[in-house]
């Protein structure tokens, strides 16, 4: 049902429906930006990139064929091969015959911050790992691959309200977890 919505949702762009675009942004905004974060590791330019991927939508949605690949699947390869030309395009920078490149100060963290983070993200997998099986499942699905409530309630054949509650108590249990250790 909800792949049919988007698919035509997305073949109404072509007429410049800004209620179907609203739509399908709603639907797949999470993890469309899940997708751009994970290809370029910063959350300002995911945004930035985000918004290219929506334009790209928008101006070539008469290229989906829902024949071909599901609207998910062909919005998340817009957002992965747009998130990746922009990675490759910030990391090629051209120098000019003759010019030689300004001096680049060496911005990456220092041992001590990179421990510090990769104990918290061990503190964090650990306190995850003590969840239920199936909350873990969910959390780890809300948050690190963009799910959205909907779309795990779907997934775990239960109504949304009682998603929102098992990972609003998730992330409680979470917090307490995070504040022993």
């Amino acid at each position: 049902m909800e792949r049919a919505r988007l698919a035509m949702a997305i073949g109404q762009l072509g007429t410049g429906d800004s209620v179907a675009m609203r739509l399908v942004y709603d639907r797949t905004s999470a993890k469309l930006f899940a997708v751009c974060l994970r290809v370029l590791k910063d959350p300002a330019l995911a945004e930035e990139v985000l918004q290219d991927v929506y334009l790209k939508v928008w101006h070539h949605a008469d290229r989906f064929d829902s024949v071909r690949a599901s609207p998910i699947t062909w919005l998340c390869s817009i957002a992965r091969n747009t998130a990746i030309d922009r990675l490759r395009s910030t990391q090629r920078q051209p120098v000019a015959d003759g010019e030689l490149p300004d001096i680049v100060p060496d911005e990456s963290p220092l041992a001590d911050v990179v421990i510090e983070q990769r104990q918290e993200q061990d503190r964090m997998l650990a306190c995850i790992a003590k969840l239920d099986g199936g909350h873990a499942i969910c959390i780890r699905a809300a948050f690190f691959d963009g799910y959205s409530y909907g779309e795990l309630a779907d997934r775990h054949r239960v109504p949304i309200g009682t998603m929102k509650s098992w990972i609003r108590r998730s992330l409680l249990r979470l917090r307490e977890c995070l504040d022993d250790a």
